[in-house]
């Protein structure tokens, strides 16, 4: 089996390369060319994938990287994926997280119409909810124009499924963090300073709503359900959630605790960083998933934050060591 991914530098894709390796695949990987190529997330793996040029706002780059992979399966996980940078450039980021996704679909569909294709879809596309939890049939009210985006690449992908015949798949994914989740991400972001003021170089962290409730999972639960949706007989849908919404405040105490902190002695609420439209709420209901895929999250939510914090504890202090041999010498 041969998969192209784009989106393969993040942690998604870079959990997907490895999962895929694993079972025997042959992983391409589209990488946009740029003065500074980071693929730190693909070390464990980089002699045994293959990486591809391409962009997703360049449908020739698309269609050239489609005739020469010639995937089984192709897994859309690029995207302007931030939503506080979406405010800031809406425009792009319809370009890329929203058109971008026709343009694989239109790739796939003129040069290997029998590939497989899915689609990363968010939970931010329900956006301001009213129901306790949210399903494959909820409807979608984004509230940021990263939302908005997303919600047009869901439905292009359910068009093209419908209108071509293709065997084109969405993924609703809730939440889902790593030790490998960018450091923009409000998780991360947590986890880092909670290494940084343990080890004496940070003394506060300036936050947001804490009030806002998340469905958080790990994302290897998730790349391994994203994998079982395409090997379904049938192309559809699914939600993939942990069903288990927590605060920010939750996460704050227990990322801290994980340290023996008392994190009300170190966060301040900063008016600044707060968005101009809100999602308060969100828990996903993945019983389609469950039922249909037999796919269930493993990492609980406790286990997920420990993880995180333990990671950035042990990196900030491999660096602070090498460091001080560097000084030394």
């Amino acid at each position: 089996m041969r998969a192209l991914i784009t989106g393969i530098t993040g942690q998604d894709g870079s959990y997907l390369a490895e999962f895929l390796l694993d079972k025997g695949y042959e992983v391409h990987g589209l990488v946009r060319r740029t003065s500074l190529e980071k693929y730190d997330r693909l070390e464990s793996v980089a002699g045994r994938i293959k990486l591809v040029q391409g962009d997703l706002t360049d449908q020739g780059s698309l269609d050239i990287a489609m005739q020469t992979v010639q995937p089984d399966e192709v897994y859309n996980l690029a995207a302007q994926s931030y939503v506080a940078v979406s405010w800031n450039q809406p425009v792009f980021t319809a370009d890329v997280t929203g058109v971008g996704v026709v343009r694989v679909l239109e790739a796939i569909r003129r040069h290997a119409p029998k590939t497989k294709f899915l689609q990363a879809s968010s939970s931010e596309m329900f956006g301001k909810v009213t129901g306790k939890s949210q399903n494959e049939n909820t409807p979608f009210h984004p509230r940021s124009p990263y939302a908005v985006a997303k919600v047009f690449g869901h439905h292009t992908t359910v068009n093209h499924r419908e209108s071509y015949g293709l065997f084109a798949c969405s993924c609703i994914a809730f939440n889902h963090e790593s030790p490998r989740r960018g450091t923009e991400f409000v998780t991360r972001k947590v986890t880092q300073h909670v290494a940084r003021i343990k080890l004496g170089l940070a003394d506060k962290l300036k936050m947001g709503n804490l009030d806002v409730k998340r469905d958080w999972g790990f994302a290897g639960d998730y790349i391994r359900g994203m994998w079982m949706i395409l090997q379904q007989s049938q192309a559809d849908d699914y939600v993939l959630a942990t069903g288990e919404p927590h605060s920010v405040r939750d996460f704050l105490e227990l990322a801290f605790s994980t340290v023996g902190l008392d994190w009300k002695q170190y966060v301040e609420t900063d008016p600044k960083l707060l968005r101009p439209a809100e999602v308060d709420y969100l828990c996903g209901d993945s019983s389609k998933a469950h039922r249909v895929l037999g796919w269930k999250p493993e990492v609980r939510f406790e286990q997920l934050v420990e993880m995180m914090v333990k990671a950035d504890l042990a990196a900030l202090k491999q660096t602070m060591a090498s460091r001080t041999i560097h000084a030394g010498t």
